[in-house]
């Protein structure tokens, strides 16, 4: 147990002292509020981007008030010019496109011959908002037609707005769902990054090791199960510190942010919407804001809590003996490669079926298989647990985990007591099953 000790403390103090750690530690948490500001301001100056339209209407069937101009979209009327006359100064111009809207016999022969010209591909969201706007003016021409009184036809709609309860008589809200494929998925998503970028530092800590021969001295001194557990613990001791890091200093980051440029979302002002309906809107956020609070209250913080550690430690060992094996077989990272899909195509799986399934129907039979098959849980059952798990679900879960990772143990140590002091050759699947014999 000393030596095991002696090789954690080795292993964390060679990550932590590393230059690349300490660069990273720090910089990591600022690349990420950068980048996200970036993008906020990337997404403020598309915004700005005033796109010019024309529209030119041989039918006579739509109005001004038709074209609205918005903040990011101005319109033009050329209806009176002609045809050719409207392209060829759209052509030579500034302008962003030309919607052309013939005049024809019936309503469904002007709908599909609208036309758009630009000279380059359009925006998909500026063509859906020029479609339902000839959608909703030909719609209204032709309830128009059919005698169809449309200002009570407008007064007949009724929109419903359903309230969520359990049968004790508590409140939820529509919301609350979204904050738990939230938190889920971060949580899910977290553990397969932890996994990837450690389990390959102790894959290449152990390939450094073998290549520079340094192993064969310590291999005299410790069993080579000591030295794969010191490794995959000291790296993992590593990791958890520099992911407490980034913690802290993004609250800290985020706060200082808040402080200075810190606005309240629920005084925004909504693009569009009459100050009456906005303070409607408003009214109604703080209120589903009140509701989302409650409700995550009734949250199991403490199980979600318990549950990510037991799953980030139990999903990190399993691969990292998976990785710790592989760095053993081989000599130089080069050669890994083969080996890497069959320990990729399980986390992959695992984000897939949170994603697919876990969202739709966490409770479903997908979600719930995959929740229990150890290469998978730790990232499935941690996007189930926020939606409610029965307890026996979570035990058996746990239990395959642990009782999969102590049979991998067992078998990555086999093949890493082979493979340390093997050296100059590329081993196949078939070779890596005779060590397992050994």
């Amino acid at each position: 147990m000393s030596k095991l000790k002696l090789i954690i403390r080795r292993e964390f103090i060679a990550k932590v002292r590393n230059k690349t750690f300490l660069v990273m530690t720090i910089l990591s948490p600022l690349l990420v509020v950068g980048m996200g500001a970036l993008i906020g301001y990337l997404g403020k100056l598309n915004q700005e981007n005033v796109r010019v339209i024309a529209y030119l209407d041989e039918s006579s069937l739509f109005q001004d008030q038709d074209f609205e101009d918005t903040e990011s979209v101005k319109y033009l009327d050329f209806s009176e010019d002609d045809y050719e006359v409207a392209k060829t100064k759209v052509d030579i111009s500034d302008y962003y496109g030309l919607l052309y809207i013939p005049k024809k016999d019936s309503i469904n022969d002007i709908a599909s011959n609208v036309e758009f010209y630009s000279k380059k591909s359009p925006n998909i969201i500026v063509i859906n908002s020029l479609e339902n706007k000839v959608e909703e003016r030909l719609r209204h021409v032709r309830m128009t037609q059919l005698g169809i009184d449309i200002d009570k036809l407008n007064e007949s709609k009724v929109n419903a707005n359903i309230k969520l309860l359990d049968f004790e008589g508590g409140k939820s809200s529509k919301l609350i769902n979204s904050m738990k494929i939230g938190v889920g998925m971060s949580a899910g998503y977290m553990i397969m990054m932890f996994i990837i970028i450690y389990g390959a530092m102790v894959m290449r800590s152990v390939i450094e090791e073998k290549t520079s021969r340094i192993v064969e001295v310590i291999i005299s001194s410790v069993k080579p199960f000591q030295l794969m557990m010191g490794k995959i613990i000291g790296t993992a001791l590593a990791g958890l510190l520099q992911f407490t890091i980034w913690g802290i200093l993004l609250l800290i980051i985020s706060a200082v942010l808040s402080s200075i440029f810190g606005v309240d979302t629920l005084d925004m002002q909504v693009v569009n919407v009459p100050s009456d309906q906005a303070e409607v809107m408003k009214s109604m956020a703080k209120s589903d804001a009140q509701l989302v609070f409650e409700e995550l209250k009734n949250l199991p913080i403490a199980t979600m809590f318990f549950s990510f550690l037991i799953y980030f430690i139990g999903g990190y060992l399993l691969y990292s003996s998976i990785y710790a094996a592989i760095g053993a077989a081989v000599d130089n990272e080069t050669d890994t490669q083969q080996f890497m899909l069959p320990v990729i195509i399980p986390l992959m799986l695992g984000v897939y079926i949170g994603f697919a399934s876990v969202i739709s129907d966490p409770h479903g039979p997908i979600s719930t298989i995959f929740s229990m098959i150890p290469f998978t849980s730790p990232i499935v059952m941690l996007m189930r647990i926020p939606f409610g798990v029965p307890w026996w679900e979570i035990a058996i879960s746990l239990l395959l985990l642990i009782g999969t990772f102590l049979l991998i143990v067992w078998f990555a140590a086999k093949i890493y007591r082979v493979g340390i002091l093997m050296y100059g050759k590329k081993p196949s699947y078939k070779e890596l099953y005779k060590w397992l014999k050994y």
